[in-house]
């Protein structure tokens, strides 16, 4: 619990500074409508649960309440790994999006996804309050919320008309459902509207393909399988613009497979809450960011999934060319990651540990006139567990991909890289794993 308050302060400090200079236009804020569908949110999945499943867990009572607001009620929960890692935020996303999508700014939306993040926790279920699910709705939600919320808007505000016109805001709708309903009652589906955002550009890429996990340790090896891939990849705003506004610039990357684990294999997003110049030069750009994390890694092979803050050095060492180098390197706190753990399984299907954590983040970029992209990518973790066995864990992923853009639409992509896993147990032998993957894709630009 600790963790959690330390990163809501640190985040409502990052979040004062912003405010200053935030010059997006002002709208109508509508505090009661967004209380109410906070509590939709809340009401909707615990009546499914409640009356359809009659699940023992729904039958709350003032009783159930009562224990529950106790701190000493706290305790770490046993489910699966996409139940918390991707389940717990994606609800946090619609409570944040109760009030982002009814005319509150960033910011202001922040406070709702940790008070329906609570209100859950304590009223939501009979379950004792686990500080792991308060944690991973209310700062993933954040994330995935403002993500969703601004993509939402980014299709609803492109110039159509008809059918073409309809197609959009149901995807819309899907994308960010409280952006779409608020549409609807403010009797904005269906019209045409100017983007407030109309400086900033959404590139949305969608690649298909094959890829191939494989897995090796001290013991045995395996060759993998072949499997299918979709891709899906968003960058947002221009990273290497200064800005206090949170999320002018995120980047977002789906990839879904064929696996027998799961459909979705991967979810990883990235937005910047504010960058500012650290020094320029007629040739040279180097700015610094602080930027909002949300992982979720679950493929055949390997899982992971975590929320942090990370501070990014970013530069631009071809500032006025047409082929372009840049770099960054960061480091920052995971507040909480869950990592694998070959000694666990109870309850159901609890096979990780739960700890903090640090991280640092290098990356370089080479595109030349927009024809060949070359991409390296490493992000390296070290935990140490506060739930689960006694253990710590040095988490590492690497990758290296190139793209070539046969047309302005068309491209052809591939990509090799590894996820490695090191466990030091105190009960238990250690572990130190490697999963190397590749893939190879066609991709069209959206």
């Amino acid at each position: 619990m600790k963790i959690a308050f330390t990163i809501l302060l640190l985040i409502i400090a990052t979040g004062i500074s912003a405010q200053n200079g935030d010059t997006i236009k002002p709208v109508k804020k509508r505090f009661w409508r967004a209380s109410g569908e906070l509590l939709l949110t809340e009401l909707m999945p615990w009546s499914y649960n409640r009356f359809i499943r009659k699940a023992e867990f729904a039958k709350v009572n003032f009783r159930s309440i009562g224990n529950n607001l106790k701190p000493s009620s706290w305790e770490w929960d046993d489910n699966n790994f996409q139940t918390n890692q991707f389940g717990h935020p994606f609800h946090g996303n619609l409570y944040y999006s109760s009030f982002r999508s009814n005319g509150h700014s960033f910011w202001q939306a922040v406070p709702a996804a940790f008070a329906g993040s609570f209100l859950w926790e304590v009223a939501g279920e009979t379950h004792k309050p686990a500080p792991n699910d308060f944690i991973n709705t209310s700062l993933g939600g954040i994330t995935l919320g403002e993500m969703t919320y601004r993509v939402s808007n980014k299709i609803v505000h492109h110039p159509a008309s008809g059918l073409g016109r309809q197609g959009q805001e149901i995807v819309g709708f899907l994308i960010n459902p409280l952006n779409g309903l608020n549409r609807i009652i403010d009797g904005k589906w269906g019209k045409r509207e100017k983007d407030p955002d109309s400086s900033i550009v959404l590139h949305a890429d969608l690649n298909a393909g094959i890829r191939r996990f494989g897995f090796r340790d001290m013991n045995k090896r395996s060759k993998g399988n072949n499997e299918l891939l979709l891709r899906f990849r968003l960058v947002y705003g221009d990273k290497y613009k200064s800005s206090n506004i949170p999320f002018e610039h995120f980047y977002a990357q789906v990839e879904a497979g064929s696996g027998d684990s799961t459909y979705m294999n991967n979810i990883q997003v990235s937005g910047a809450l504010k960058t500012w110049r650290f020094r320029e030069d007629a040739k040279r750009l180097h700015l610094y960011s602080i930027t909002l994390n949300y992982d979720f890694i679950k493929n055949n092979a390997f899982e992971y999934g975590g929320q942090g803050l990370t501070f990014k050095l970013l530069s631009d060492w071809s500032k006025q060319k047409k082929a372009k180098f840049r770099t960054e390197i960061g480091s920052g706190v995971t507040v909480l990651g869950a990592v694998p753990d070959n000694y666990l399984y109870y309850g159901e299907g609890r096979n990780y540990d739960y700890g903090p954590g640090i991280h640092v983040t290098a990356a370089a970029s080479l595109n030349l006139n927009g024809r060949l992209e070359a991409e390296l990518y490493y992000k390296g973790f070290r935990f140490q567990t506060v739930n689960g066995n006694h253990s710590s864990f040095i988490v590492n992923m690497l990758s290296a991909d190139i793209r070539a853009n046969l047309t302005k639409r068309l491209n052809i992509s591939a990509g090799v890289g590894q996820y490695t896993l090191s466990g030091f147990y105190r009960d238990y032998p250690n572990v130190s794993q490697i999963y190397p993957f590749s893939r190879f894709s066609m991709g069209y630009r959206l």
